[in-house]
């Protein structure tokens, strides 16, 4: 069989079509040459979700969003077409859960397997979507509740100032002031006296560490003082101290009883009345002295002794 012009234009052709439709599908995610499956999933919104967005299981990828078009029985839902590139096998009663990839709110669909159910899931299911809120949902769900709050905390706010400004009339305020410039001039006060001090200190550092090396010294000397004190020297005055206090009692115990000299003058009426009759001639004899003293001291400038 001898091959026309025109056969082999239209083989060119066939082959040209079928590489398009590789290219297309391929560069779609789609590989024509690989087993795959086909789900349908419905949600009432997608928030971002587009084809070729990444289908997951357990974290690891296993498809790819195909299409997404609204239901044509309620345009309240959108049917969303996954195909699933691998032979990973899930049941009929699993969910796909629709959530966020990253903060930047890229979309992805992630297949929650329920390991319960051991019908197996085919190409064309239909499988139950959900949707995991997003950090906006989160945010968008709490605002509303930190805004009541915030616009209570503002009113009560509102109500501690108005009472704030009730309570501090001009007269108080004017105490206020008075307090606070009396503050101010102890402030004063009390720098002019550090100023003082500081210049004190600079005027007699000298003195004052003089003052401070002869503390030093007397503290030396009190600690030399303290050491040659021994155990054995305190041991020994106490003792002698003792002893002391001891001779102490018996003499005292002798005068009590009246015994020796101290103790008879003080307890011997006798001895007491002699003395006392001693002491009063003796002070009659000093006075017949002072008034006749020639009648006991005979001297005469020429030697003579006077006849009276």
């Amino acid at each position: 069989m001898k091959f026309t012009k025109e056969i082999g234009i239209g083989v060119l052709v066939i082959l040209g079509t079928l590489m398009s439709v590789f290219s297309y599908n391929y560069l779609k995610g789609i590989n024509l040459f690989e087993k795959t499956r086909t789900f349908k999933v419905i949600y009432s919104k997608v928030d971002g979700l587009a084809p070729s967005n990444p289908i997951t299981l357990n974290g690891y990828k296993i498809g790819k969003v195909l299409k997404i078009n609204f239901n044509s029985d309620n345009t309240k839902e959108l049917i969303v077409d996954i195909v699933i590139n691998n032979d990973v096998e899930f049941s009929k009663s699993s969910k796909a859960e629709l959530y966020e990839t990253g903060l930047i709110g890229g979309k992805a669909i992630a297949i929650i397997p329920d390991y319960d159910n051991k019908t197996v899931a085919i190409s064309g299911d239909f499988l139950t979507g959900i949707v995991k809120p997003g950090l906006t949902d989160l945010v968008n769900q709490i605002m509303p509740q930190i805004q009541l709050q915030l616009e209570e905390v503002m009113q009560n706010a509102k109500i501690v100032l108005s009472n704030i400004n009730t309570l501090f009339d001009e007269e108080t305020k004017n105490s206020l002031k008075s307090s606070i410039d009396d503050f101010a001039g102890l402030t004063n006060s009390l720098s002019n006296t550090s100023k003082n001090i500081n210049d004190f200190i600079d005027n007699n550092s000298a003195n004052l560490s003089s003052t401070i090396d002869n503390l030093n010294q007397t503290s030396e000397k009190f600690n030399e003082v303290s050491t040659t004190i021994s155990e054995a020297n305190l041991n020994q005055i106490l003792t002698n101290l003792d002893s002391t206090i001891s001779s102490m009692n018996s003499i005292t115990k002798q005068i009590n009883k009246g015994e020796g000299s101290m103790g008879k003058l003080l307890y011997d009426d006798k001895l007491f009345d002699n003395l006392d009759n001693a002491t009063k001639n003796l002070e009659i004899l000093i006075e017949d002295i002072k008034s006749n003293p020639k009648r006991y001291v005979h001297f005469s400038i020429f030697g003579k002794k006077s006849n009276n």
